[in-house]
């Protein structure tokens, strides 16, 4: 790991100096951002140039294969009402809720494993294993006629073949784009939005017509295909040197690294929770029609379709962490002064659509703020890394909030969980504040 260099056609009699510059700061990674505020790293003459047309096609290719994994874990909350409602009246929703925790936990913590696997082999050979893991996972959860059995396939196994599309998506794009990282990102990472989008409509009417066992034969095979189809457009730009140790821990011994982890923790923690039950609030607080949670999914999802493409765009002039930051700091108002107080189908809409748009970019500009940081060619590992935070916020996230749901508000009063959602937020927000004051007191600072 290093810290970025900057290299334009002006500097480019400079190379040299600025290489033994970048060599110098990686003794000790992470102890100050680049100046600039177009990050990037060196470009050898045998390597394609950044913001190419190859590297929007890369960016499409991202966002293809985010839509195949991340929309079944972003539309769970259309399973999680069917399994509770229909399929597994007794079992409580706490257990259930582990199911779509397993799909976030293992799907961040075997992120280590796709780094490492992305720098040392061809990207699109790890994402079609992706695609036979992920989509055999939801064929064979068809089969189960258990709650275990669902933890096993949809949620655990789901999860690890996720994570091998996932990781090559969310960081092959800050190696392609310079001038509108953030950008790029956002519109790769909105793949899985759009996807959830019309996936939570589709598996609802899947559901009623054919079954939910059918739902997700038809869900995993198009997962296996698409993944499969999507992965000659994802290519490596920058090679990386083999090291001696498989996975490089030195990052978590810095100060801002561990900020950003701790932050990353407490987004996950809160970010799936409005996911998994704002649907069925719908229909449990509420008294709204069981369409209603499809509806409430797609309009989450919607809202951080628009939210991850224009904060994604804002972003490249105001600066991701800045941009982190406040849509951090505005999820905790959608949960805590919207979601928490509401008794109406409207105020729970606005309250969707708002956490969904800020909500969004939580995802997108992570792996922009860890470019900003800690540089590009070991962008993959670094952030298999700091995906571990997300898997401990899964754990903590769903069970307990479900736990709560059940002890506390005997299934229908969601009070508690909502707070424990937004207490997520508010101290995400406090560790950012604390990481974008380490790197400047100007208020206006892009960074």
């Amino acid at each position: 790991m290093r810290y970025p260099t900057m290299e334009t056609d002006t500097m480019r009699a400079d190379t040299m100096s600025v290489r033994q510059l970048a060599n110098t700061k990686s003794q000790d990674v992470g102890d100050k951002l680049s100046d600039s505020n177009i990050i990037s790293e060196d470009t050898h003459d045998d390597e394609p140039p950044p913001d190419s047309a190859r590297g929007w096609l890369v960016v499409l290719g991202s966002f293809l294969v985010l839509m195949v994994a991340v929309s079944s874990v972003n539309s769970f909350g259309v399973y999680l009402q069917e399994y509770k409602l229909n399929v597994f009246p007794a079992t409580p929703v706490s257990t259930l809720s582990w199911i779509g925790c397993l799909q976030v936990a293992s799907l961040n913590l075997f992120g280590i494993a796709a780094g490492v696997l992305v720098e040392r082999i061809d990207p699109r050979a790890v994402i079609v294993l992706g695609s036979v893991v992920s989509g055999g996972a939801l064929m064979a959860a068809s089969a189960c006629k258990t709650p275990l059995g669902l933890l096993l396939t949809q949620g655990l196994l789901f999860g690890i073949g996720a994570s091998f599309l996932s990781t090559p998506a969310l960081s092959l794009p800050s190696q392609w784009m310079v001038r509108h990282r953030a950008l790029a990102t956002g519109i790769a990472v909105s793949g899985g939005s759009i996807g959830a989008t019309w996936l939570s409509f589709a598996s609802r009417a899947m559901i009623e017509h054919l079954g939910w066992q059918w739902s997700l034969r038809i869900t995993g095979l198009a997962t296996l295909v698409a993944g499969c189809a999507f992965s000659p457009l994802m290519a490596r730009r920058l090679a990386v040197q083999p090291r001696d140790r498989i996975v490089d821990f030195s990052a978590m011994s810095n100060l801002r690294f561990l900020l950003l982890f701790g932050a990353s923790l407490f987004n996950t923690g809160g970010y799936f929770l409005p996911y998994y039950f704002q649907p069925p609030y719908a229909v449990v607080a509420l008294g709204k029609d069981r369409a209603w949670g499809a509806n409430i999914s797609s309009i989450l999802n919607a809202g951080s379709i628009a939210g991850r493409l224009v904060i994604g765009f804002t972003a490249d002039f105001f600066g991701p962490l800045n941009s982190l930051l406040v849509s951090v700091a505005v999820s905790a108002v959608a949960v805590l002064a919207m979601w928490l107080p509401c008794n109406s189908i409207g105020l729970l809409i606005a309250s969707a659509l708002l956490y969904g748009f800020v909500s969004g970019s939580v995802v997108s500009l992570v792996p922009v703020v860890t470019a900003s940081l800690f540089g590009i060619k070991r962008l993959p590992s670094i952030l298999g890394l700091l995906y571990v935070s997300y898997a401990i916020g899964a754990v903590i996230s769903s069970p307990i909030g479900g736990k709560l749901l059940d002890d506390y508000g005997h299934g229908t009063n969601f009070t508690w969980l909502i707070v424990y959602a937004g207490l997520f937020f508010v101290l995400s927000a406090v560790l950012l504040l604390a990481l974008r004051t380490s790197l400047s007191f100007k208020i206006f600072h892009k960074v």
